[in-house]
């Protein structure tokens, strides 16, 4: 691979410069020839968080600090991309088309509001630039090399990067646009941040069955995304056709794979509706996550639940009255034991050789009190707890 060490000012990188508000990035600079954000770009991230980076970039720039290399893809046609500091050229060239604000002597100040003197440090500052040319291949893979600092690049936008084409430019255009009207629905289920693609990254998990990486080498020169956009809305209306009521603890589970094992199966929107609600009341659930694909299952695995267990002292309390009543009649302080083999009918364990154990199951709707607690030797409980 090539490479040739040149020097631009900010005037120049930034003149054509033009943002597109709809897909949060900057598009152009150097009059057009260059390309700050191909598509093996992560979106523009300094303007979260207040703007705090990208006003960090103007105030550096002012101080006269150096703001580091840039690294630009010269293409055979004489056309330059960005392959490191779109994040920089961005935040410069947003504030000098008036995007955001620095503060100067106590006051907000956009470029064309600052004095003459510091809008001509803004413009004639210096930028070191290596121009690289080489294949795709060792492009992207510098690209990656050298994208090791600052904010370090996901596994999505790695893949981005990598099987960057029509498809991924049409699917970051849908699941990596913070402006989507659909995001807002989608946070309900899906976790993470649309301009970190973990939403597109979520959207190919559920489209691959975890295979994105495979999914996203097949399709990578696909014109459309009808198949991942279709699968997507598809679970999310599944999920709720099935739970009219949304919580705050469905974000973020494993709604691709529920939906491939259970969305064949009838449900009762009205009961499971019910049930979660019943189930979130529930003070004895301590794991509300796990609510939702215990009612897909049919109910069957309490350990999703994390169940509330009793606390040590009911279990000496039930211990110690359950031994001396034993001891009384001579027979064995298992229940389960008094009744079975002879070997076991009269044999008094220790209380570390057994465990509580609801008497009426709390599936069934047995509390988790004194009052319902038996203790089993161990082997008689887990005996039960597996059926």
């Amino acid at each position: 691979m090539k490479t040739e060490l040149k020097q631009y000012t900010v005037a120049e990188l930034c003149d054509g410069f033009v943002y597109n508000e709809l897909e949060e990035k900057g598009l152009y600079g150097l009059s057009g020839r260059l390309t700050i954000q191909p598509e093996y770009q992560r979106n523009y991230l300094y303007a979260e968080d207040n703007g705090k980076k990208e006003v960090a970039v103007i105030e550096s720039v002012l101080k006269q600090y150096p703001l580091g290399l840039l690294y630009f893809n010269r293409l055979p046609d004489g056309r330059l991309e960005v392959l490191d500091g779109q994040q920089r050229i961005t935040s410069l060239g947003r504030f000098l088309t008036d995007k955001f604000s620095v503060m100067s002597n106590e006051l907000p100040y956009r470029f064309h509001a600052l004095p003459k003197d510091q809008q001509t440090i803004i413009e004639n500052a210096t930028l070191l630039v290596y121009e690289c040319e080489g294949t795709e291949s060792e492009i992207k893979q510098w690209f990656q090399t050298i994208n090791i600092v600052g904010i370090p690049l996901n596994a999505q936008e790695e893949l981005n990067a990598v099987y960057s084409g029509p498809f991924v430019t049409k699917a970051r255009s849908v699941f990596s646009n913070s402006r989507n009207a659909n995001v807002q629905k989608w946070s309900a289920y899906v976790r993470g941040s649309v301009k970190r693609q973990e939403f597109l990254n979520t959207a190919l998990n559920w489209v691959s069955h975890d295979q994105v990486e495979e999914y996203m080498q097949a399709h990578r020169h696909d014109t459309n995304i009808d198949e991942l956009q279709s699968h997507f809305n598809d679970v999310i209306a599944w999920v709720e056709s099935v739970f009219a009521d949304c919580y705050n603890e469905m974000c973020g589970l494993k709604w691709g794979q529920l939906f491939d094992e259970y969305h064949n199966t009838p449900y009762d929107p009205k009961e499971m509706t019910a049930k979660a609600a019943q189930l979130m009341d529930d003070p004895y659930v301590k794991n509300r996550k796990g609510i939702f694909e215990y009612l897909l299952g049919g109910e069957k695995d309490t350990r999703l639940l994390d169940v509330r267990v009793f606390d040590d002292s009911t279990k000496r309390r039930v211990y110690r009255r359950q031994t001396e009543e034993a001891k009384r009649r001579g027979i064995s302080n298992c229940p389960l034991c008094a009744m079975g083999h002879e070997a076991r009918r009269t044999k008094i364990w220790t209380e570390k050789e057994m465990d509580a154990d609801h008497v009426e199951a709390w599936s069934k709707g047995g509390a988790t009190s004194e009052e319902n607690c038996q203790m089993l030797c161990l082997t008689h409980n887990r005996a039960k707890g597996n059926k």
